[in-house]
């Protein structure tokens, strides 16, 4: 019979497939003392990969401003009569509306507890048509790309590459005021991503519906899988030579106690009577709102968490698919909402979404392409509502601020965006400039939607 060594012990329980595949499992350890926070606040990021055509999601809804918007947009306009009225003030004639598919989101807007930040976007320096034209700026480099735009709105990188996030960059800045807490500042339901990646702090990686547990593995004591489980716990908590093997070890063990933590604390967590979307989305947002409930127990203070939803990448059948990717995240963050309020923390959380990219005005005939700026959503009892944040352009082809096929400059910086969200969060001004680093390019640090 083959002798099992460690190596083997390792892959056949699932660890190194487990670690491999997810190697920001391991909570992070934060350092320093004092400076600890008295309150509790919670960011959760909706990513939506793809890029999102938000002017259907947010479009004028006034005859004049309608009638540019449907002569750009051609067979992919929303008929005026569908769009959900909303009534932020301050707007003069301008009137707007919601996708048909949003009416929880509209629910929310009316209310006062959802804004929405409208053309915003990755920029390095304010940029005008004859900017870009004359590349009498910096633009951020790859526009239009996917994966590169993605990084630019998860790292704020500018024109140089980065290893981090901006969220993982806050993390590290609050390390010495969480060192009571007994799981990461920073959780990702959807993997790994560029947002939450730090230089001192790991971000905690689960799945939709909670933490990934060892293959192999069980906590029945009458099981010979427990077995394998203490067996695996002896081999972490041996005394190892290298540095490198020690490491490794360290890394399985905390996977280990934090896997066991949270999940004990999730399966603790009061139930939720608000009632989420069976959908990916849903799934996560409903994790994320229990591992909310249970944030005393886990002595969390501060946590950012990472949900995501895809398919917006819409070069065809559009029409046909807009309605349900919009319904999905209408109902998902409105259900998620309203569990907050449920928990009593409604003021204490705040969803924001992100995309690569809004999608070009012109229709390619049955889609539309990669473009840049667009409008993004923020949810939450301290957001100062029923308001839009920032200039929404005029949607016509050729315009002011149109660089080719309605693709639209951003007039608001996602490092203006990034920062509001941050200062809230707990970030001092002074440090604001970490997060963000290409914030002090522009006039105004604080586009003011949320109430601090």
């Amino acid at each position: 019979m083959k002798t099992l060594n460690r190596r083997d012990f390792l892959r056949s329980s699932g660890a190194a497939a487990l670690f491999a595949a997810t190697p920001g499992l391991a909570y992070s350890q934060v350092v320093g003392g004092g400076g600890a926070f008295d309150d509790y606040r919670a960011l959760v990021c909706v990513f939506l990969f793809g890029g999102n055509d938000s002017y259907n999601m947010l479009a004028p809804r006034s005859d004049a401003e309608y009638n540019v918007y449907a002569t750009s947009r051609q067979n992919l306009a929303v008929p005026q009569a569908g769009l959900l009225a909303i009534t932020p003030p301050g707007q003069g004639a301008v009137e707007y509306g919601l996708h048909p598919s949003m009416s929880g989101i509209q629910g929310l807007f009316e209310s006062g507890s959802a804004a929405f930040v409208t053309n915003v976007g990755p920029l390095v320096e304010p940029t005008t048509k004859a900017d870009f034209f004359n590349t009498s700026v910096t633009l951020p480099p790859q526009l239009f790309s996917h994966n590169d735009q993605q990084d630019q709105w998860t790292s704020l990188r500018g024109t140089v590459p980065s290893s981090t996030g901006w969220a993982g960059r806050m993390a590290d800045l609050i390390r010495s005021g969480v060192t009571e807490q007994q799981m990461a500042t920073n959780a990702s339901l959807f993997g790994t991503n560029l947002m939450q990646s730090a230089d001192e702090t790991v971000a905690y990686v689960m799945g939709p519906g909670g933490p990934l547990q060892f293959e192999g593995f069980s906590l029945d004591p009458d099981s010979v899988l427990f077995q394998q489980r203490e067996a695996f716990r002896r081999i972490v908590e041996a005394q190892y030579d290298t540095v490198y093997e020690r490491g490794f070890a360290d890394v399985q063990r905390r996977a280990i106690d934090a896997a066991d933590t949270v999940t004990a604390a999730i399966d603790s967590a009061p139930p939720i009577n608000a009632v989420f979307p069976p959908s990916q989305l849903g799934t996560q947002l409903n994790t994320v709102a229990r591992l909310i409930a249970v944030r005393d127990q886990l002595q969390m203070k501060r946590q950012v968490f990472f949900v995501a939803a895809g398919g917006f990448d819409s070069h065809d059948d559009q029409n046909l698919n807009q309605p349900g990717l919009l319904g999905d995240v209408s109902d998902a963050i409105a259900a998620f909402y309203a569990a907050t309020a449920e928990l009593g923390v409604a003021d204490s959380v705040t969803t924001f979404t992100q995309s690569d990219f809004a999608r070009t005005l012109t229709s390619n005939g049955d889609g539309t392409d990669h473009a840049w700026g667009g409008n993004q959503l923020v949810v939450g009892g301290a957001v100062a509502g029923r308001a839009l944040y920032g200039n929404y352009p005029l949607l016509d082809i050729g315009g002011a601020e149109d660089v080719g096929g309605g693709r639209i400059i951003p007039s608001t910086s996602a490092d203006q965006y990034a920062a509001t969200l941050a200062k809230w969060f707990g970030i001092p001004d002074t440090d604001l400039d970490i997060v963000a680093p290409s914030l002090s390019n522009f006039a105004q640090r604080d586009l003011g939607f949320m109430i601090s």
